[in-house]
Parts: C-alpha cells; structure tokens; sequence
C-alpha cells in the first residue's frame, strides 16, 4: 500500500496530481531562497562589507558545481520513475543503491576538490585580494559540507520519482531553521565571522542529508534503502549518468552564458547592475515556482513510460505546459505590478529602481515562456533522451543569446535590447523543444504499437539517444 505522501502518477487525471506534486517543490525553492537571503543578511549586518563580498564572490564557483551535480540527480529521476512505472522492483532497488553510493562518490570528490582549489578558483574570477582571504576560508569550509548537498539532491529525487515532494519540503525547513539559528550564534554570540556562516551551513546540509536517508531507509516499498546494500550496479550506474550528464552540463553552459550577460549589463554602470542585482531577485521567485512543473514533467513522463502508458503522456506534457504558462503569467504579472514597490526594498533610489523595472519589464512579465522551454525540456529528458534535450537547450537558450550580443545588442546597444536576448531564446527553444516532443511521442507509440503486432513486451520499450 503506497504511503501518502506519494503520488500514483500512471493513473486517474493527471493535472491535480501534476498540481499537488508541483506545490511542495515550489514552497522548497522559495524556502531556499529565503533562507539564503537571511545568510546574507546576517553577514552583511554583524561581519561588514568586506565579509560579505567573501561570500558573494564564492556564488559562481558554487553555482557552477552544484549545476553539474543536480544535473546527474535527474539521471536518477528518470531511471529510477521509469522502473517504478515498470514495476521492476529488483530494478529500482538497484538504481536506488547505485544512486546514493554514486551521491557519496561525487559529494567526497567535489568536496574535497573545492576545498582544496578553493583559492585557486577564486583567483580564477577575479576575487580582489583584499576579500580573497575570507573568501578562501568561506569556500572552504562550505565544500565541507557539500558532500552531504549531494546526497540530499540525490535523495531527494528519488523521493521525486516516486511522486513525494512532501518529505524534502519538511527536511528543508527543519535544516533551513537550523541553518539561521547557527548563523546568529556562531556569528553574534562566538564572532566567527564568515566561518560561522560556512559552518552553518554545512551542519544544516548535514540535517538534509541525514533526514532524506532517513525518509529512504523507513520506506516500505523497493526503494527502502539499507546502507549494506550500497554497490554501484553497472547498468543502472550508466544509466543515470547518460542521463544526468548532458543535464548538468547544460546547467553549467547556462551558468557560463550569463556571465556574458552579466558582463554586459556591467558595461551600464552600477546603477544598472544594482537594478538589475535587485530585478534578478524578484524574478528568481518566478523561476522557482515554474521549475517545479519541469520537474513534474520528468517525473510523471518517465514513470508513464516506463509503464507502457504513452497515451497518457500527451496529456502530461498539456497540463505541464497550462500550469506553467498560468504560474508564469500570474506570479510574473503580479510582481511587475509591484516592481516599484519590491525593487526599492533593494534600494530606494529612484534610478535604481527604474533600471529594475526594465529589468522586469522584459524578464519577469514574459518568464512564462522560459517555464514552457522548461516543460518541453523535461518532456524529452522524460522520455529517455539525454542530450537532445541538453544540445537544443544549449543551441537554443546560450548560443543563440551569444549571437543576440555581438549582433544585434552590438548594432543597437540599449539596455532594452539585451534584456531582449531572454524572451526572444526562451521562445525559439521552447518551440523547438515542443516540436521534438511530439515527434518522440508519436515514435514511441508506433513502437508500443508495432510491440503489440509481435507480441513484445511494451514495458521494455524506451527511446535513447542517437544523437
């Protein structure tokens, strides 16, 4: 008997369950950002200037690795939804135990890699060296506990695939809670300065990790954990990795891609990057609430594959699509209305918050778009294909911007005309991510179709890569 917090997604109407599946990973990312934004706070009010540009400065380097290693956890999203759908208990025991093996792997490596490159790294962007030091001590201490994000992330998809948002939203919290009241005692009462707010945040990692494997070890279906059991089986190890790579490099190519942005938009002056700093923080909510319809849409695709029902994915992938354009337009609309009001929270001088609002104006009003390239993309990923959804994306949604900017920002070099470069791509590789869709839909169904003439069994029919 399935537990409550679990979703049977092969069956019944699809939109309620897309809906109450979605809204827990919404609460999670919004949680998320919260509490990132009450470390910073805490930094910037007790450690001073020079200790929170330490831990601004390590953003990118953080961004960029924990993007690569999200993206092998879809790897484990899919494989381990598909063999749910299948019913191949043996198969999801073992994707499951490769999974959180494979998650301690990449976790000890990043760490122990990031800790030890962490002032290399940080030389390699630039850090200026008067904030180099506590930048350095931050990063390394904040690796420490990147081994257990891994394994949260990790866990955390399979909690997904089996359709239970719920235990990751509760684990959050609790470690998020932890996280700020470790913050205020190591940094206000023991004075540790950027250290205590990298300790802090590894222990609340910590709590994450041990909770959600926790969460694994107590289920009472094929996906209960037991740590004696952990190998790393060959075919499901692969598997996961075709998948999650092309995921995580995609993820890594958009981190890269705005960095080129983000060196243009520099190029206005401080008043515009402050506008846009603050634009980029109210959008940032939009972008969370949409994702989790991305994440739907992998989730409830590969389990309806798996099963042989592809009938069903046609509606998966409507509903997908009419939740994220109805998120989009009304969480997107609702805070350009109140730009003006959220952006002087940021900042209260007046030009500020005019370069926010054009900011806003062409990112956050349109983002509905970049949530429909999201569906299209996880779709796809859903169905099995690793990099067709990775290169589109890429082409797409990075390249396609990079040309936007040494072609017609270059001819026409108004901060309107850049910020152009976002609703034009998310457009192109949303239509293109759609078209793709529907075509893999139609090939999988002549393929459940041609396994019934032959008496195939449907269950074992999949599409991979061939690109």
């Amino acid at each position: 008997m399935k537990r409550s917090a679990e979703i049977d997604m092969c069956n019944g109407p699809v939109t309620g369950k897309i809906i109450l599946f979605a809204i827990p990973l919404m609460l999670s990312g919004m949680l998320q950002l919260l509490f990132n934004a009450a470390d910073v706070m805490v930094v910037g009010q007790f450690c001073g200037s020079t200790s929170l540009a330490a831990v601004g400065s390590n953003g990118a380097v953080v961004n960029l690795l924990v993007n690569l290693f999200l993206g092998v956890s879809v790897g484990t999203n899919v494989l381990v939804a598909r063999e749910i759908g299948r019913q191949h208990a043996d198969r999801v025991f073992r994707a499951v135990h490769s999974s959180i093996l494979l998650s301690f792997i990449i976790g000890i490596f990043t760490g122990v890699f990031g800790s030890t490159m962490a002032p290399k790294l940080l030389h390699l962007i630039s850090v200026p060296d008067d904030v180099l030091p506590l930048a350095s001590l931050y990063l390394r201490i904040y690796f420490v506990g990147i081994p257990a994000t891994v394994v949260y992330n990790f866990g955390a998809a399979i909690l997904r695939a089996v359709g239970d948002t719920k235990h990751p939203l509760y684990y959050l919290t609790i470690a998020g809670v932890i996280n700020v009241v470790c913050n205020v005692i190591f940094v206000c009462f023991f004075k540790l300065d950027v250290a205590g707010v990298a300790i802090a945040s590894a222990l609340s990692q910590y709590v994450s990790a041990f909770l959600v494997l926790g969460c694994l070890m107590r289920k009472e279906n094929s996906c209960r954990l037991s740590l004696r059991m952990l190998r790393l089986y060959k075919k499901e190890t692969l598997e996961m990795i075709r998948i999650g790579i092309p995921a995580g490099l995609q993820g890594t190519i958009f981190s890269v891609s705005n960095v080129l942005i983000q060196s243009s938009i520099n190029g206005f002056g401080s008043t515009v990057i402050a506008g846009n700093a603050a634009g980029g923080n109210i959008d940032q909510l939009v972008y969370i609430a949409m994702n989790s319809f991305h994440h739907a849409a992998v989730s409830f695709v590969s389990q309806n594959v798996g099963a042989g029902k592809v009938d069903r994915v046609p509606h998966i992938a409507v509903g997908c699509y009419g939740l994220v354009a109805i998120v989009g337009l009304a969480t997107g609309g609702l805070f350009y209305l109140l730009g003006r009001p959220l952006l002087s929270i940021f900042s209260p001088e007046p030009a500020v918050i005019d370069a926010g609002m054009v900011r806003l104006s062409w990112v956050c009003l349109p983002y509905f778009l970049c949530g429909l390239m999201d569906v299209g993309c996880g779709v796809v990923r859903g169905m099995g294909r690793a990099w067709m959804p990775m290169i589109v994306s890429t082409l797409g949604a990075c390249v396609l911007r990079v040309i936007w900017i040494y072609t017609v920002f270059a001819w026409d070099p108004r901060l309107s005309i850049l910020y152009m470069s976002y609703p034009v791509t998310w457009i192109v590789t949303a239509a293109v991510h759609t078209i793709c869709a529907v075509l893999l839909i139609r090939r999988l169904k002549n393929r459940v179709q041609r396994s019934a003439v032959h008496q195939m069994p449907a269950l074992e029919l999949g599409l991979r890569d061939e690109t």
